[in-house]
């Protein structure tokens, strides 16, 4: 069985008393995109350093390509670990044009070799036509996909991306979180990437590993941690959502507010046991011919949708994304229907 590309074993970080990573541990094949998410200050940044060997672990061990690179007692210097880096602010060579800032890594190739190299990830990308500009002569957007070229150049075995798009607009980050996954698989490279914006996670990553106080939380495709989180924290961070009270009718069925849901039920949660069960906005469906009414409280406008914030005649409050061509008036009621397929419920006593 593969071990993987990367592993990282029970990673230990501290800072005097202060531990900022604890127990860490993942592991990536070859060809495989990860990526570390969570808030500020989860530990997710020091990880990449530890990975890319900016910083000694405290305990635990990091292996790359079979070889332990850090442990408690032994190390291998960032440059001796073949990882490619792109960093926050790009980091380019502001006195070299762009075709020497990507081959700026290349000192073993032959003249020949080098220039093929360059030429080639120009071209993959889509720079070819500024090859003799400066960093300062291009657009953000640009200099983002010459940092990613020169990373990619030595055919690096991981590469490592700090938060490569936060200092581009939205539409902008968008779009090229697209276009780095597909140059990243077309050039076959595995990589790992931190972020603090799930839009980035979601567009880039194969698996996510979800990030608190030094721990990763769950370690899953996007897909399971919105639709399966494994805790509380995971179901708040990862898209939105609120908790509604609920009942444990049996091992299959809980009874909210709204109705009663199919699925499986926590561990350890017998029958008349007290849960919260997660609503995501697409669960809750406008219909105006249902006899469940709800009172719009806000909604934000997001063009081709609406969320609405809508409160049950209990009181509880409901997230619900509503075509926008439906444009309600504040206040007004609106008709509604559970449409959630499956249970994401916690105990009441949990966190």
């Amino acid at each position: 069985m593969s071990t993987g590309l990367l592993q990282l074993n029970h990673v230990l970080q501290a800072y005097g008393e202060q531990v900022v990573i604890r127990n860490l541990s993942l592991q990536l094949q070859k060809g495989q995109i990860g990526c570390l998410l969570g808030p500020s200050g989860c530990g997710k940044t020091t990880a990449l350093r530890c990975i890319a060997g900016f910083e000694r672990v405290a305990a635990g061990e990091i292996v790359l390509n079979g070889a332990c690179v850090s442990s408690a007692d032994s190390f291998v210097p960032p440059e001796q670990r073949r990882i490619g880096m792109v960093f926050q602010d790009y980091a380019l060579f502001p006195h070299l044009d762009v075709t020497a800032n990507v081959g700026f890594g290349l000192h073993r190739l032959t003249r020949v070799e080098r220039e093929r190299r360059v030429e080639e990830l120009l071209h993959v990308v889509h720079l070819a036509s500024v090859a003799k500009k400066y960093p300062h002569e291009l657009s953000g957007g640009q200099q983002q996909r010459v940092a990613l070229a020169r990373a990619l150049a030595p055919r690096p075995d991981l590469l490592l991306l700090d938060e490569p798009f936060s200092n581009l607009d939205v539409s902008l980050r968008e779009r090229l979180s697209m276009e780095v996954r597909e140059i990243i698989k077309q050039q076959g490279t595995t990589a790992i990437l931190v972020t603090h914006d799930q839009a980035e996670a979601f567009a880039i990553a194969d698996e996510i590993g979800v990030m608190n106080h030094g721990e990763i939380q769950q370690w899953d495709t996007a897909f399971n941690l919105y639709h399966r989180p494994a805790n509380r924290f995971v179901a708040n961070f990862i898209g939105q959502g609120v908790f509604l009270p609920g009942k444990v009718i049996n091992a299959q069925q809980v009874e909210i507010e709204l109705g009663v849901l199919q699925g499986v039920i926590p561990e350890h949660c017998d029958a008349g046991c007290s849960v919260d069960v997660l609503l995501r906005p697409d669960d809750i469906v406008h219909d105006d011919s249902s006899t469940m009414q709800a009172a719009v409280v806000h909604k934000a406008f997001r063009g081709a949708e609406i969320l609405y914030t809508l409160r049950l005649a209990g009181g509880a409050k409901v997230l619900a994304l509503v075509p926008s061509h439906h444009d309600h008036a504040i206040g007004g009621k609106i008709g509604i229907r559970l449409e959630a397929d499956h249970i994401v419920a916690f105990q009441q006593s949990e966190g």
